[in-house]
């Protein structure tokens, strides 16, 4: 990887394969930005970001929302879905509809048709936030895919194998690049690497991240 993969957004389109189903989609949210960063203001202003805890009491690095009918939560009684926000007692915001469309467009760019997710979990990655490798496994169907769309830093990501112990590719990510996994690749391990420091005209020293799953 050399250092010109993070120089700017990813404004051209193009479409790369990760593995037997997993795909990457170079610049597929650039064309929404403005939309996507203004509807992801409004459902952040009803549900904060938060640093939830794992199991083991340890407060994660990467701050957390959700939106949709179901949100992704973590706290000394495990990993698991919700309809409710713990902060507020109430229903996490609906998915905005540019959103929805985003995520619908790029699985089935991907070969992933009439996915419609329920959930999406909205990860802030600030300089030296980072997620380690796992799977997404919460969820109740496993032949959906995940979707990933990254806004704002560049970052490097982490996709590997079925198991941990099969190396990890390093992919670096830029605003507006979207990357899908389903089929054979579905329970694939991914993480992040630290975020480093930088500023991006959008969105400042950050890196919002979408993950679009239908968990229920």
């Amino acid at each position: 990887m050399t250092m010109d993969l993070f120089d700017g957004a990813s404004t051209l389109e193009s479409q790369e394969q990760l593995a037997p189903g997993a795909v990457l989609l170079r610049g597929f949210a650039a064309a929404d930005e403005r939309e996507l960063l203004s509807a992801l203001a409004e459902v952040i202003t009803q549900a904060p970001f938060r640093h939830m805890r794992t199991p083991g009491g340890l407060p994660m690095s990467v701050g957390m929302s959700n939106c949709g009918a179901l949100g992704w939560i973590s706290d000394r009684a495990g990993y698991r879905y919700g309809p409710v926000d713990p902060l507020s007692s109430q229903p996490w915001p609906p998915l905005p509809e540019v959103f929805l469309q985003l995520a619908t467009h790029a699985a089935e760019r991907a070969g992933f048709s009439r996915f419609v997710p329920d959930a999406c979990l909205i990860n802030r990655y600030e300089p030296g936030s980072r997620l380690s490798l796992h799977q997404d496994k919460n969820e109740r169907d496993f032949g959906q895919p995940i979707v990933s769309v990254s806004l704002g830093l560049p970052v490097v990501f982490l996709f590997g194998g079925l198991s941990r112990s099969v190396p990890a590719r390093r992919i670096g990510l830029m605003h507006g690049d979207v990357v899908v996994w389903g089929g054979p690749a579905r329970l694939s391990y991914h993480g992040v690497l630290p975020l480093k420091e930088g500023f991006h005209p959008l969105v400042g020293s950050q890196r919002p991240n979408l993950t679009f799953r239908k968990a229920g």
